[in-house]
């Protein structure tokens, strides 16, 4: 018994305390394609060598989620295998694209813990980041999670909440290098919208819808090597269902927004992140999205639209984030507010 990993508690957590995940993970283009079976993408720079190369980019990237989900997955074992939930993300950036060949490996520091008011879990703050394989960041991101405790007779720690920024500006973005927008293929790419086409406040309905199904949250997360017990036992949870791990919600939202944002073409930068209900299997997820910011860069031809993307539980064409108490839309399921690169 003394072998095996029961991973760790709300207790177990310390603020500075630093972890060295296991299982470095070399991105393959089996993972670009095991994406695009998984969720309805169709963004022109990931899906194609030669347009990648066109803007300056090769060999082409893969999804910027894919990094993503791969270097989430390698900090669950030590972070949230006792999770009741993941609950958000903040100062994400995307420092370079992920190529095949690249290697992944990730650690964490914890930067802030709160005990709740029943005294059962907890919420753990910690700051990850993923290296390639010569040492060079390809992204980097805070997170809270609540994770159960082991005895609900611990004693609390002290509270320290990490001050985290509400957004990144558009100058904090990191641009890839060699990026150049100015022969974009618009026909290619499946739409005709540039960045002076969309206004501030303006709200998108993305139409379309999909509905979750078991096996194929179950194989995403197996594919990111995400061990958390909520995704797969239906004995972790009270009410004997699996949770869908809210990377999957992301990656399908982001994929459903390719209708009337196939020209965001690339994610910057995830400002900030809420999974404001839990998701399960037969729940038909849609989404919408609305401007928020946008600015031209620096690189030729590159802008940046700053969007808020919401994924509801049924389709609501109203586009409701919040009810009149100030509280989440009953059917909303995430807030994701990002940046993403496009043509200027």
């Amino acid at each position: 018994m003394g072998k095996t990993n029961p991973g760790n508690f709300f207790e177990d957590f310390s603020v500075g305390q630093v972890l060295v995940h296991a299982t470095p993970r070399t991105v393959t283009e089996g993972d670009r394609a095991l994406y695009t079976s998984l969720y309805p993408t169709r963004f022109a720079v990931p899906s194609s060598a030669a347009f990648a190369a066109s803007v300056g980019l090769e060999p082409a990237p893969v999804e910027d989620l894919v990094a993503f989900h791969i270097a989430f997955g390698k900090t669950v074992p030590d972070i949230s295998l006792n999770a009741v939930a993941n609950l958000g993300y903040a100062e994400l950036r995307f420092h370079r694209p992920v190529v095949p060949g690249d290697t992944l490996s990730t650690r964490s520091e914890v930067i802030g813990l709160k005990q709740n008011s029943n005294g059962k879990s907890g919420v753990v703050y910690v700051r990850s980041t993923a290296i390639n394989q010569r040492g060079e960041i390809a992204l980097d991101w805070a997170r809270w999670v609540m994770v159960h405790k082991r005895d609900v007779d611990a004693p609390a720690p002290e509270a320290v909440l990490p001050d985290l920024a509400p957004a990144l500006t558009a100058k904090e973005l990191l641009i890839p290098a060699g990026l150049d927008f100015t022969r974009y293929d618009f026909v290619a790419a499946g739409e005709p919208h540039r960045l002076g086409d969309y206004e501030i406040g303006e709200k998108i309905d993305h139409v379309d819808g999909v509905t979750l199904t078991e096996a194929e949250h179950m194989i995403a997360t197996r594919l990111w090597q995400n061990t958390a017990k909520v995704h797969f036992n239906v004995e972790a949870r009270p009410d004997g269902k699996r949770l869908i791990y809210g990377g999957h919600i992301i990656s399908l939202a982001r994929a459903l927004s390719f209708n009337g944002l196939a020209n965001a073409a690339m994610i910057a930068a995830i400002n900030a992140g809420a999974h404001s209900s839990p998701a399960f299997a037969k729940d038909t997820v849609y989404a919408w999205s609305e401007v928020l910011d946008k600015a031209e860069l620096d690189a030729p031809g590159v802008g940046a639209l700053r969007l808020r993307l919401v994924a509801t539980r049924g389709r609501d064409e109203s586009m409701t984030l919040r009810g009149e108490d100030g509280k989440y839309a009953p059917n909303v399921l995430l807030d994701l507010d990002y940046w993403a690169l496009m043509p200027a």
